[in-house]
């Protein structure tokens, strides 16, 4: 038994593993990111603990560098990771029989990466009493690599000088991150929207353009996407 967890465990890892080679640089420039916009080095790491959202990091150092109220870069980091209830609901049921205290793991661990392939995991046949140890496994890889290379982002932002301006780096992650998942018509469509929200309400004070893009991109993703099914 203890040899079947064991290769459980270290099966998640194996698979996280390609995932891991795009977060490495992701994690990196987050680092250099929060030192640029001010955030102690102490502060930046502990975000990515304690938070442990890449995206929702990147807002929150944008956000931080404008000065933007707290309230505001709260709602939007809510607002920037509310995709986590969909990830939580579609695993429930393979997890819903495990101690609460394993879901409080899994939960913390529960991201883009991870989800992405442990919910693959999941669907296969086979026994799904020691599947959460691989959810584990591909959980645990992607929290050492983005701590590790959060790490080592925030080394070489305390070292590049002031002068250079490193706003245009989460800008340029999140075009990264957008495109390749842009692979229907209606996740296309939400993006499109979303974008152009933005770029309409660019002026609006405290940031609150980027908690209003995302709102209309996730209404029209949502229309879209009922208007698909009810014509099945």
């Amino acid at each position: 038994m203890k040899k079947v967890s064991h290769f459980e465990f270290l099966h998640g890892v194996r698979d996280e593993l390609p995932i891991l080679l795009g977060v490495v640089p992701f994690g990196m420039i987050y680092g250099v990111s929060a030192i640029s916009a001010g955030i102690p080095a102490s502060i930046a790491q502990a975000m990515s603990c304690i938070v442990f959202a890449g995206s929702a990091q990147f807002v929150i150092a944008q956000l931080i560098a404008a000065g933007t109220p707290a309230l505001v870069v709260i709602l939007t980091a809510f607002i920037v990771n509310i995709r986590h209830v969909l990830y939580s609901a579609s695993v429930s049921p393979y997890t819903h029989r495990l101690h609460m205290l394993w879901k409080w793991l899994l939960a913390y661990l529960l991201t883009d990466e991870a989800y992405a392939v442990t919910i693959l995991h999941y669907q296969k046949p086979g026994d799904d009493g020691r599947k959460h140890l691989y959810f584990l496994g591909a959980g645990l890889a992607l929290w050492t690599t983005w701590q590790l290379s959060t790490a080592a982002g925030i080394f070489l932002g305390g070292h590049i000088p002031a002068s250079w301006s490193l706003d245009f780096t989460s800008t340029l992650t999140f075009i990264a991150l957008v495109v390749p998942a842009l692979k229907d018509r209606v996740s296309t469509a939400s993006a499109l929207a979303a974008a152009l929200t933005a770029l309409l309400v660019i002026a609006l004070p405290l940031k609150l353009g980027i908690a209003v893009a995302a709102l209309v991109g996730i209404a029209v993703g949502l229309i879209l996407e009922l208007k698909r099914r009810t014509s099945l």
